[in-house]
């Protein structure tokens, strides 16, 4: 289960606008499953927040793991999880792409993860498979911060 308790009522850590219990807790308690790529990358963004390792492993495709465990997903030192930007989704049949930005501090320093992922649905479950890493498309000073804080970028984050 998750390393980080989280208040159910409390808004969802994948940016969706949704509590976290009517967003990604019920993947994470295997209550549901994703029913769409975009809900499933929200709930692993959700995981990585949480620190809940457990889920990542389970909903990457194990044909694709190359090795990565819960240890290795657990090693420090760990970013600071800061908010999700899905820029676009879709899907046909059993396979799909999201392209995100996923907002981190680490050394006092923001950055993203910028990718498109693909993801494969087996036996009605949709997995993670890999992804195609960009560069970041950092914020400009007066856009509002990526971690939601209604603040300028300038004068938050990016100060």
């Amino acid at each position: 289960m998750t390393n980080i308790n989280i208040d159910p009522q409390s808004l969802c850590p994948c940016c969706s606008k949704q509590t976290y219990q009517q967003c990604c807790q019920p993947f994470h308690l295997k209550k549901q499953s994703a029913k769409t790529p975009e809900q499933l990358m929200r709930s692993r963004f959700c995981a990585f927040y949480l620190k809940d390792y457990d889920y990542l492993i389970a909903t990457h495709h194990s044909q694709y793991l190359n090795g990565l465990d819960k240890e290795t997903l657990a090693q420090e030192p760990l970013p600071q999880w800061l908010s999700l930007d899905v820029i676009r989704s879709s899907h046909t049949n059993d396979k799909g792409q999201v392209t995100f930005q996923a907002w981190y501090k680490f050394d006092d320093e923001i950055d993203a993860i910028h990718e498109c992922s693909d993801f494969l649905k087996c036996d009605g479950q949709w997995l993670y498979t890999e992804g195609k890493q960009m560069n970041p498309v950092m914020p400009k000073r007066n856009d509002k911060c990526v971690c939601y804080s209604g603040k300028k970028f300038k004068q938050c984050c990016g100060g």
